[in-house]
């Protein structure tokens, strides 16, 4: 508040002094201009009532001689003092009027109350910056789960779209420059409730200055950035950011893992994505070759991954320069039939169009639709206003950068040992998968598909921890009880086992919990949540391992199973 009053007061210095000057010079004529009372004696006005006079005056309050009528002399300097008084104040308002309007002035404002919202958070939030269309759905997706965030971003149409976007949670936002350390301390950058620093601009150098700044001012707090650059990527994950999400390599391995693995795929998509593929889908997979459309950021990486999978794939792009020297490579667009005919596209079984322009992308897929209607179909889709006609191109996958790093990050965020069992799930062969994804299909049918992790500590299964330490054996099956029916299990299942650093995938129920362990269960939404509540609840847990409630007496306990009343 001291720089914006030094400020105000700088900027009004000029008419506080005129109206200062201006009443000043009114008072002291009024107490030397002499005048009559009623008995006819002379008499001068007090300083006091000569202020009280110009003060109601001046402000035009209303207007009365004190405490005697005013002689002609006294009336003419009143009139000089009206007029003075209101060009005075005319100035003074219109001054202070445009320095309210003055961008630089209004930007303080607007600082100086983000730095008293975010001061006045009191529960943990997450400080996301760039509020484009990944950074719109992770604040969505977490004001959702009831946790806080504050947003910077460069561009205030974005900041105006968040206040108009009706979230339940209020949300401080700030139009700034994110890449400034300075910036980043204004929105709670060492602010003990920063649970994790969200790095989601469209700029990889600021992604970094973000991802730098961070892990020195706090190193322990979680970081996760967006990068578009292989030496970006790698310049991120040098000095320990904990997420690094390239949307164009992760939709090309997603892309090569659909061309190559349709069961290990549609596992990966069910547990990364609510809105999963159906499990029909699998059966479209047909083995044979590609063809890239548009070798640029992502064309590069699809047929990086597809090669790397030993997948034929042919390239078309319009710049001589990149597909220069490849033997399997035609010059053009892919938008004419004739370039897509050159590139055999009726013995082909996918097609990616992966240009920088939209309705170049929609142009080449129906027309190698009309060519070979079995194509597998891959369209990058650039521009977020583009998303209607996209969902209803009819396309296979539609790669949304935006999106794509929305459900990674958000997965990282609520789930971290999702990422160690998508890893591993890459080192298991389509029978594996195979098998998985019809136990998770006859588990959710259409439902989408969520996961829950546990560690067994104090933090998280204090309930657990009490029971093994007093030498009690606790089943995996435990936690997946329905608390109000002991002897049904909920629609849910371990995926993984991390014990003392060795992964145990798919762990029967029938194994016995220890201290340390980490689990990974995957299933319904509603079925997931009671989880939590058994290992942290001592009572909870005692009913599901035993059938009675812990706070009864043995009294109670012995009347309720006579009268067969004991919770089922």
């Amino acid at each position: 508040m001291n720089d914006i009053l030094y400020i105000l007061l700088r900027r009004l210095r000029a008419p506080l002094i005129t109206l200062i000057v201006v009443y000043a010079v009114a008072i002291l004529g009024m107490t030397l201009i002499p005048g009559r009372d009623p008995d006819g004696n002379v008499w001068y006005m007090s300083f006091f009532h000569a202020f009280y006079f110009v003060s109601f005056m001046g402000s035009t309050i209303g207007f009365g001689e004190i405490p005697y009528e005013f002689s002609d002399a006294q009336r003419m300097w009143v009139l000089v003092a009206i007029y003075a008084s209101v060009i005075a104040w005319l100035y003074g308002i219109g001054t202070t009027l445009a320095v309210f309007q003055d961008g630089s002035f209004v930007r303080l404002l607007k600082l100086r109350r983000f730095v008293a919202q975010v001061r006045q958070l009191s529960e943990p939030f997450y400080l996301v910056c760039g509020y484009g269309m990944t950074g719109s759905i992770v604040v969505r997706e977490l004001i959702s789960r009831g946790v806080r965030a504050v947003v910077i971003d460069l561009d205030q149409q974005r900041i105006d779209a968040l206040e108009l976007a009706g979230l339940t949670l209020e949300v401080p936002a700030l139009c700034a420059d994110a890449a400034l350390p300075d910036v980043l301390d204004y929105a709670g950058l060492q602010s003990r409730h920063c649970q994790g620093v969200l790095a989601l601009t469209n700029n990889d150098n600021v992604n970094l200055a973000i991802a730098i700044a961070s892990k020195l001012l706090y190193p322990k707090r979680q970081v996760i950035s967006r990068s578009e650059n292989d030496v970006t990527t790698a310049n991120l994950g040098s000095f320990g950011t904990d997420l690094v999400v390239d949307p164009f390599s992760a939709y090309a391995e997603y892309v090569a893992l659909a061309a190559h693995s349709p069961h290990r795929h549609l596992v990966f998509d069910w547990l990364m994505n609510a809105d999963h593929r159906p499990l029909s889908s699998v059966y479209r997979h047909a083995q044979g070759r590609w063809i890239v459309c548009g070798y640029g950021r992502f064309g590069r990486n699809v047929a990086r991954e597809l090669v790397s999978d030993r997948i034929e794939v042919t390239l078309i792009d319009p710049l001589p320069d990149n597909i220069q020297g490849m033997d399997n490579a035609v010059l053009g667009v892919g938008t004419e039939a004739q370039t897509l005919q050159q590139a055999r596209i009726e013995d082909a079984v996918g097609i990616v169009a992966g240009t920088a322009n939209d309705a170049d992308n929609l142009s080449i897929i129906m027309t190698a639709r009309q060519l070979n209607p079995k194509l597998m179909t891959v369209v990058r889709q650039n521009q977020s206003a583009n998303e209607l006609v996209f969902r209803n191109s009819r396309c296979d996958f539609i790669m949304q950068p935006g999106r794509i790093i929305a459900s990674r990050i958000l997965a990282q965020m609520k789930t971290p040992l999702l990422s160690r069992f998508i890893a591993e799930l890459m080192l298991q062969d389509e029978v594996w998968a195979h098998t998985l994804v019809n136990r998770m299909s006859a588990m959710v049918g259409g439902e989408a598909l969520y996961s829950q992790a546990l560690s067994v500590d104090r933090q998280q299964a204090p309930a657990v921890v009490a029971l093994l330490g007093a030498g009690q054996e606790v089943k995996l099956l435990t936690l997946m009880r329905n608390p109000n029916a002991r002897k049904e299990t909920r629609p849910c299942f371990p995926l993984m086992l991390v014990r003392e650093g060795q992964v145990r995938l798919l762990p029967g129920e029938l194994t016995l919990l220890q201290p340390g362990d980490q689990l990974l269960f995957c299933g319904q939404r509603r079925a997931l949540e009671p989880i939590l509540w058994i290992a942290e609840n001592d009572n909870l847990l005692h009913y599901v391992l035993t059938g009675e409630d812990a706070w009864q007496s043995p009294i109670q306990r012995w009347l309720n199973r006579g009268s067969g009343m004991e919770r089922r």
